[in-house]
């Protein structure tokens, strides 16, 4: 059985977005996806998931004051 980073209790979710559901968050968040904080594509979860330069990862963190907080980066 392999490890999987994502099945550890401290790494949040990581999804990659479909080029449509991308396209609704960045119009919603009126900014280019340049705009976005970035993740390396390097990065071990990155790679786990799958994401290659230009894609959109959303991060879902459990947060003790606003229950979940949802982040996106730009794979680079």
């Amino acid at each position: 059985m392999k490890f999987r980073m994502q099945d550890h209790i401290l790494v949040p979710k990581h999804e990659l977005l479909k080029k449509k559901e991308a396209e609704e968050i960045l119009n919603v968040l009126g900014i280019a996806k340049e705009d976005l904080p970035k993740i390396k594509a390097e990065d071990p979860i990155a790679k786990e998931i799958g994401a290659k330069p230009g894609d959109i990862v959303r991060i879902i963190r459990d947060s003790p004051t606003a229950g979940k907080s949802i982040v996106y980066r730009l794979v680079i």
